[in-house]
Order: C-alpha cells, then structure tokens, then sequence
C-alpha cells in the first residue's frame, strides 16, 4: 500500500547532507502540534549524572548525524515519512543547577505533545530525565509498561544522599505509580554493583530482569519472546545507549564491557514490533567521549528504528481499516 509523503523530508541530492539546520533527519523545526504523528524532542540536562557528563550535549550531536538517514528502512520494509508526519519539536527548557527544577520544565514542555496524541521520541540527556517524560506520558495513558535497555537498572532509592539523579529514576517512577513494574523489563543489565542485592532491589520493586549474560545464553528471539510476554498496553521503551558495548558506543557516562553489539541493538528494537509504543527515549550519549560520532550514529539509527516501528504499526491499523471498508456491503 502506497502512502503519500507526510513528513516535509528534503532531498539529499538537491540539497547535500551536511548542509542546512541540523535538525533530526533535517525535518522542519515547529512547535505546532497540528496533525504531528511524532515529535522529536530534545532533553539536553546531565545534572543528575554522576561519573562521566556530557549528555546534555547529546541530542544537538545526535540531530547532526541523523542527517545521513534516508527515506526507506529495508529492514523493517517501511517509508517512515510517507506513513508519519514527523517534526523536529526543538529541546525542553532545563535548569542545569537544579535537577528538580528541571524535572518541572521537562514534563511541562512535554505535555503539550502527549496532549496532541504525537508520539514523543525524546533524546536525552542522562537517565534522571526519563521521569519527569513518563510522568508527562503516564498522564494520558495511565500506569506505563517500561521496556528498559540498559547495564544498570537505575532503581536505587539514593544516590550520593539524592533521590533523584540518573541512578534512581524507575524506582521514582514506580513509587509514584506511573510505571507498572508488573509488565515491565529491564534488558542487559550487567557489571559490577555496590550492593550484592541491588537487582534482586530492582526484582523486588516487580521488575523482571534479563541481564547481558541471560541474552547471550538466551538469544535475541528467546529474549524479544520475554519482552512480549511481559510489556502488555501502553508501553514507554527507554534506550540507555550503556546497554551496548563502549566498543560500539564508547561515548556515554558509565561505560559498562560485555553489552551488546551494535547489530543485536538494532535487533532487539526491530523485535519490537507490535507492542503498543507511546513514547520512547534514547539518552546518556555523551559525545565528548565519543569516537569518530559512533555513538551518536548509533542513537540516531536507534531513535530513527523506533519511528519506524510506529509507521508500521500505522501501516497495520491502515490497512486493517481499508480491508474493514472493503467488506461492508
């Protein structure tokens, strides 16, 4: 089924690709919401990260490499911008001398989006920013399913005496109701820990936990099979760009050896398909610590993957309507 060109998408042969506002795949820049399917939105704050910073310089690199994405995603056999109007809706306001604060501006900028039915697929930043998104998310669609792609799963009650930094935002997010930890999962956790019972914490909290070794054992359609059976209705994904190996992502703020390769990434987001995406965040791309941008490169295709994965699960609802109207008499 053919679909008309949604999305104001520029050719890369008229104009080159290192040209021109860098914007997420060079789309218009606008906070007008009309008729937007998905807004990209950067969250540019590392003030609750707590070794290596940098993130808040994360969506600005991100947006810059993303301009080398193209049209048709043979992988996923879908035209994202034919099926999705796709804007760039700019970054939220932060204060980067209070993360409370911060939290605040963050799920007031993204309220609007979620209020407009678009599709927030958000670049942070460190992980303390997914809390203030769910909370802006959880307001529509009640208590969220978290698929979480990370090597730390980041539910620490405190962290350096703070409740909230990058360390402790699912249990936050949990305690405040609007992540169900009963249909959740945390993927390819892994590394050394402060505490011996730190993931049976998070297991405790209603978590099921798949660290990096269970994947290796498991394999990737065994592991996507757990995923599906647990992440049911309205579904938040959280990309820690830690869950793949610093020798695939080298710029981020906890590094973390033995994650995944960059293919098994891609995979398990492709593996993705037909849960009931309504929101996504890739964050911790720090690109001070970045070789050659592949990290940044890798969350682009990352965030690019997940667009995807909603233009086909608009293709599906399409064409589940026109065969509906062809059999009415």
């Amino acid at each position: 089924m053919e679909a008309e060109m949604r999305s104001q998408f520029p050719d890369g042969h008229r104009i080159p690709r290192f040209a021109g506002i860098a914007t997420f795949c060079r789309l218009p820049h606008t906070r007008d919401l009309q008729d937007v399917d998905v807004a990209v939105v950067g969250v540019p704050f590392d003030g609750g990260a707590s070794y290596r910073p940098g993130a808040r310089y994360g969506p600005r690199k991100i947006r810059e490499v993303s301009a080398l994405l193209r049209e048709y995603n043979p992988a996923q056999d879908v035209e994202p911008f034919h099926w999705l109007r796709i804007v760039d809706y700019g970054d939220t306001a932060v204060n980067p001398a209070s993360i409370e604060e911060t939290h605040a501006l963050i799920e007031a900028d993204l309220d609007p989006v979620v209020r407009a039915g678009a599709f927030p697929m958000c670049l942070g930043g460190d992980h303390s920013v997914s809390l203030p998104l769910l909370r802006a998310v959880a307001r529509r669609y009640g208590p969220l399913a978290l698929v979480q792609f990370d090597a730390h799963p980041d539910t620490w009650n405190v962290h350096f005496g703070r409740r909230y930094t990058h360390a402790t935002p699912f249990r936050r997010a949990v305690e405040e109701g609007v992540v169900d930890a009963r249909r959740s999962i945390q993927v390819g956790i892994r590394g050394p820990l402060p505490h011996a019972t730190d993931l049976e914490d998070a297991r405790a909290l209603g978590f099921a936990v798949v660290s990096a070794d269970d994947v290796a054992r498991l394999g990737i359609t065994e592991t996507l099979h757990q995923v599906h059976e647990r992440a049911s209705g309205p579904v938040y994904l959280t990309l820690d760009i830690d869950a793949v190996d610093p020798a695939y992502a080298p710029g981020t703020g906890t590094p973390e050896v033995g994650g995944f390769t960059s293919r098994e990434m891609l995979a398990l987001v492709r593996g993705l398909a037909g849960l009931e995406l309504v929101a996504a965040d890739v964050v911790e791309v720090s690109p001070p610590y970045d070789h050659g941008d592949i990290t940044s490169i890798l969350a682009a295709n990352l965030a690019y993957e997940v667009i995807c994965l909603v233009a086909r699960r608009r293709r599906s609802v399409s064409a589940s309507r026109s065969a509906n109207e062809e059999q009415r008499p």
